[in-house]
């Protein structure tokens, strides 16, 4: 067991220092010093090339949903097809879009393992059956280690490598959120700094994060990441980002206080943008529902899940209007009506993707406001 002051705050031996966020408030100030010293790392850069002034910044927030993921995933290869996909400053991952964060942080040139990550899998390279007992008795219906052996394959040494480089040359941010259950808290994960950090567990440790954050509770099994301190070892359990939010770029309580004052007149003048993937379905989709304790359940769960989805959406508008960037947000559309026969279906994968693909190139697959929002009022200003 966790003695309390383990519980959030405690640096972690093996972890370099900011490379896990706790998304009490309390990391507020840690946040800020990374923001801070990748805007540095990203002015020397751009002084190193002649460059004084900062362009426009691209933030690139990705969603949980399992199998619609591969939304995102067409999303973002027909981007590149459109010769319009910027260079993301900060990408965030949460769930399946912690999975696809790392292909779309080093941008186009893995767009084709991207396609094979989320066009070329079955339910059964993602999780095996447990069986009724283990299921009944364990911590989960099925073995996510597929899954584990998946990730761990994608994050070549050459992967990692090219995360690091952008991490320290560049200054650019990738970031992925889990859930640690024990406190329980939200948890961002700077990849950029793990990759960079020379620690021989590293590449395990961000295998078990971008596992643990798409780890749905009772499906797949928690993440037990473990640490040492004064000699004895303990272990935090993590679970899917989800579990507390959908997709986050940063915390509401993050603030431009937090980022050094000698940076905050460059940083407000730059044109920033805020775009944000949706992997879920905005509208209902009716059936009628089986009277049985297991479907009740579930079509609830469900529905709560793409409830809080929306509301994490609004929560991003009102950041974006507080901190001036510009809101863009996509999410599949309700004339893209083919359902999944199951879970990971390969052929409904392989058609979301390429309708994510399509969708993209049409020119209008952005909207300004979260869904649901009217702009206009109906009422007149009181006068």
């Amino acid at each position: 067991m966790l003695p309390t002051r383990l519980k959030t705050h405690e640096a972690f031996p093996g972890i370099p220092n900011g490379a896990r966020v706790v998304l009490d408030g309390q990391d507020d100030a840690l946040l800020g010093r990374i923001i801070e010293a990748s805007l540095f790392r990203e002015i020397a850069n751009l002084e190193s090339q002649g460059i004084t002034r900062l362009g426009p910044a691209d933030y690139l927030a990705l969603s949980g949903g399992g199998e619609d993921g591969a939304f995102g995933a067409g999303v973002l290869t027909g981007w590149t097809k459109t010769g319009t996909r910027p260079e993301f400053r900060i990408v965030t991952g949460v769930s399946t879009g912690a999975l696809m964060a790392p292909f779309a942080y080093l941008g186009s040139a893995y767009d084709d393992a991207l396609t094979r990550f989320y066009t070329g899998i079955t339910q059964e390279s993602v999780m095996r059956s447990r069986g009724y007992l283990d299921a009944l008795f364990g911590d989960s219906l099925y073995d996510s280690r597929p899954l584990q052996e998946m990730i761990r394959s994608a994050l070549t040494p050459n992967v990692l490598d090219s995360i690091a480089r952008e991490y320290l040359d560049k200054g650019r941010l990738l970031m992925v959120a889990t859930t640690n259950l024990d406190t329980p808290v939200g948890v961002l994960w700077n990849i950029g700094a793990l990759a960079a950090s020379g620690q021989p567990a590293s590449v395990d440790l961000i295998v078990q994060v971008l596992l643990a954050s798409a780890s749905i509770p009772g499906a797949f099994p928690p993440v037990m990441i473990r640490f040492e301190h004064d000699g004895r070892s303990y272990e935090e359990m993590h679970v899917d980002g989800g579990a507390l939010t959908q997709v986050m770029l940063y915390p509401g309580t993050l603030s431009l206080g937090d980022i050094a004052p000698s940076l905050l007149k460059r940083v407000v003048a730059r044109e920033r943008r805020l775009w944000i993937i949706r992997n879920s379905r905005m509208g209902r989709r009716s059936q009628p529902v089986e009277r049985s304790a297991i479907r009740i359940t579930s079509r609830a769960l469900n529905t709560l899940i793409a409830t809080q989805g929306v509301g994490d959406l609004y929560q991003l508008y009102v950041l974006a209007q507080r901190d001036h960037l510009r809101y863009r947000v996509t999410y599949i559309p309700g004339d893209f009506a083919m359902k999944p026969n199951d879970l990971f279906d390969p052929v409904y994968m392989r058609a979301l993707f390429e309708f994510g693909q399509t969708y993209i190139q049409s020119g209008q697959p952005w909207h300004d406001f979260p869904p649901g929002y009217s702009p206009n009022s109906l009422y007149s200003p009181v006068r």
